[in-house]
């Protein structure tokens, strides 16, 4: 797929306040993922993640959906042959959760299959109450295929996570808050204040240690409590050889706010 040509005009870019904001705004507003829409996506989080003025990424789709799944249309032609000479999945999916800089996924409306995957590859969701979230692919003949099956787990248990891939049923907002898919749920009104807000704290802390904190935390998602530990004391110890240490000492004993040196 290294001939696929990114889908640009799928994606609108701004940056504000030291976040960098990625909307998808397919023709469709549902957001149907295809490989050269997802390069696109990826390519921009990475534009983003090499930019030392961005502290925080956050990707939103349509008022009617963040990603409805993968574009059917696409999909339909691939058979076994092309989707694993062409690493289907490998190209663009896997690069997303790689983004070493804090993501956000803002959820309004649907968020399914190729969309909640996506969504759970950012750091964290915030949704909008109308926000539904699933993993349908088995009623149109697949499985998860881009860490569906991996990240529903470990975000909301093997239960909740077996019940919802077996049927294909939606999650609700205040049901994936409740269980831990979502971090913080806002009625429609207060949905885009609040989500930028999050994103605005979070860009203004010290990146270097936003990454380290970013980084101490996806360890323990992904290995052992002792090697979680042993790899969080490793990164604590290299805060100490940061001016953002300092800073942020002598600002608490002064009593001030800490004016972060990004170094």
């Amino acid at each position: 797929m290294s001939d696929i040509i990114p889908k640009t005009q799928w994606i609108k870019t701004w940056s504000e306040h030291s976040v960098g904001w990625i909307q998808l705004c397919h023709d469709n507003k549902l957001n149907p993922l295809s490989a050269a829409f997802i390069l696109a996506i990826k390519n921009a989080a990475q534009k983003y993640d090499n930019d030392s003025s961005i502290g925080c990424i956050v990707i939103i789709g349509s008022e009617k959906a963040f990603a409805a799944g993968a574009d059917l249309k696409e999909m339909v032609k691939l058979n076994y042959a092309s989707v694993s000479e062409s690493r289907y999945i490998e190209n663009g999916w896997l690069e997303i959760s790689k983004i070493q800089t804090p993501m956000i996924a803002g959820v309004r409306g649907y968020a399914l299959g190729g969309g909640c995957e996506l969504a759970m590859m950012c750091d964290f969701i915030i949704a909008n109450d109308d926000a539904k979230f699933g993993q349908p692919e088995i009623n149109i003949g697949a499985i998860p295929g881009a860490g569906g099956t991996q990240r529903l787990i470990r975000s909301i248990g093997k239960s909740k996570a077996m019940l919802a891939i077996l049927t294909g049923d939606m999650i609700s907002a205040d049901e994936a808050e409740n269980c831990g898919l979502v971090a913080k749920v806002f009625k429609n009104q207060d949905f885009d204040s609040s989500l930028k807000n999050i994103a605005v704290k979070i860009a203004n802390q010290s990146k270097p240690l936003a990454k380290l904190a970013k980084q101490a935390v996806n360890v323990a998602y992904e290995t052992t409590l002792e090697e979680g530990i042993r790899s969080e004391r490793a990164l604590f110890y290299s805060t100490f050889a940061l001016d953002d240490h300092v800073e942020g000492m002598e600002a608490f004993s002064e009593k001030r706010k800490p004016v972060w040196k990004n170094k």
